[in-house]
């Protein structure tokens, strides 16, 4: 791919801002990260500490960002990180990347995740040259499939058994995907 990737967005929202992940956000965001109950259907344990949570964001910021790459979730009147976004797994030259998300439990329930990812899959879509955006999502993550369900994805099919391992069980996942001109018509009717 020859040509450098361009610099990360900040994207703004009426409540938050998403700007690109940094190793000072390991304080914030160890407050999802930390939480057993928060990142009870991620690809991953809870961190042990705010250094694990470090440690976890130091290698995402070191993935290339043609496949990777990380925004925090801020409350606009703040500077603390209180979730992330992500897109992984992107293929460009199918046009085709995955999201993933998590926000700190006290602000579940008040529609910011719904905000900040309408925010961010306009940004794939427009800004990465996505076509299709794809979620993978446990059958037993309910608020995640309503969300992505709102978002307008489909759900595509599964569960894909086995899919993941954590912490020694795999997880089966159910395929959740966007396509570019559903978006695009949804934005149409407002």
């Amino acid at each position: 791919m020859g040509t450098p990737h361009p610099p990360a967005p900040v994207l703004e929202t009426e409540r938050l801002v998403l700007r690109p992940l940094a190793p000072a956000d390991a304080d914030g965001l160890h407050e999802a990260y930390g939480d057993a109950q928060a990142m009870r259907f991620w690809d991953f344990p809870a961190s042990a500490d705010v250094a694990e949570t470090a440690l976890r964001i130091a290698r995402s910021l070191d993935a290339t960002p043609w496949v990777h790459a990380c925004w925090a979730i801020v409350p606009k009147g703040t500077d603390r990180c209180r979730g992330m976004v992500n897109y992984h797994s992107r293929q460009a030259w199918n046009r085709r990347l995955e999201i993933g998300y998590i926000l700190a439990r006290p602000l579940w329930r008040q529609g910011l995740m719904r905000e900040a990812l309408g925010a961010f899959v306009g940004h794939c879509f427009a800004g990465l040259g996505a076509h299709r955006i794809e979620a993978t999502i446990e059958p037993g993550n309910v608020a995640s499939a309503a969300l992505a369900l709102q978002l307008g994805f489909r759900c595509e099919g599964g569960p894909m058994r086995d899919r993941l391992l954590v912490a020694g069980k795999f997880r089966s996942l159910m395929m959740y995907g966007l396509i570019e001109d559903e978006w695009a018509s949804r934005g149409s009717r407002g």
